[in-house]
């Protein structure tokens, strides 16, 4: 017998004498939510408030994790989505989920500084930022904070690439509206298919932001959340 093998059955034994150390969550999550990466095989996220890739320029409050996380009738009904897309090479990619109050308490505190305004050219180059929350570009409690709300795009599951819609997520014009009329036939065609399919599995667009869609049978229809993405 080698020493290898000799020392198999000691640490097997090491094995059976130490302490087994539970599996934990990164966070404690409320009873009906979870991570959608955990259920939608290919799912990809990049959630643009954990980065500075944003309209206010820096990671926002309550952001400390690049997961998405959603009530679980939403996670079931875009998992559904992502299965019809797969079909034809399609997947999704998250850039915004639940979100918490606190990050929306940010962007009330972002648009009263008025010295801020360094990302106006590239996500809202005709609106005054005091006007983002009397034009429901902004709300004071976001349909995000309650769970079933999600911004997404398209992407080729071949290339990674993300379609064209026309506009970038987060700029807050009327071009992004979804039944914009400035856009070229290919930029309304993926507009259409992410919408459609969106509607098919329940959720609901918004009319201002075509990336934009909420759950209609959500869980927590009046209960705005506050625990940090992490």
């Amino acid at each position: 017998m080698t020493q290898t093998h000799r020392l198999i059955p000691f640490l097997m034994g090491l094995l059976v004498l130490l302490p087994m150390s539970p599996l934990v969550n990164p966070a404690d999550l409320p009873a009906g939510f979870d991570y959608a990466d955990k259920h939608i095989p290919r799912l990809m996220t990049e959630l643009k408030y954990f980065s500075s890739a944003n309209f206010v320029g820096r990671p926002i409050d309550g952001y400390r994790a690049n997961r998405a996380i959603l009530t679980l009738p939403a996670i079931e009904a875009l998992a559904e989505v992502q299965k019809e897309l797969n079909a034809f090479g399609l997947g999704v990619k998250i850039y915004d989920a639940y979100r918490p109050q606190r990050s929306v308490d940010h962007f009330i505190r972002w648009s009263t500084d008025e010295t801020a305004t360094d990302t106006q050219p590239s996500y809202y180059p005709n609106v005054p930022k005091s006007e983002l929350f009397a034009l429901e570009y902004l709300a004071r409690q976001s349909s995000h904070s309650r769970g079933s709300t999600v911004d997404l795009t398209l992407v080729d599951l071949g290339t990674g690439k993300e379609l064209d819609m026309g506009s970038a997520f987060d700029l807050f014009d009327p071009v992004s509206w979804p039944a914009a009329a400035a856009l070229a036939s290919e930029q309304r065609a993926h507009r259409l298919l992410l919408s459609v399919v969106m509607r098919q599995h329940g959720f609901k667009p918004y009319p201002k932001e075509w990336w934009h869609f909420t759950l209609a049978n959500e869980p927590f229809p009046a209960t705005y959340f506050d625990f940090p993405v992490e």
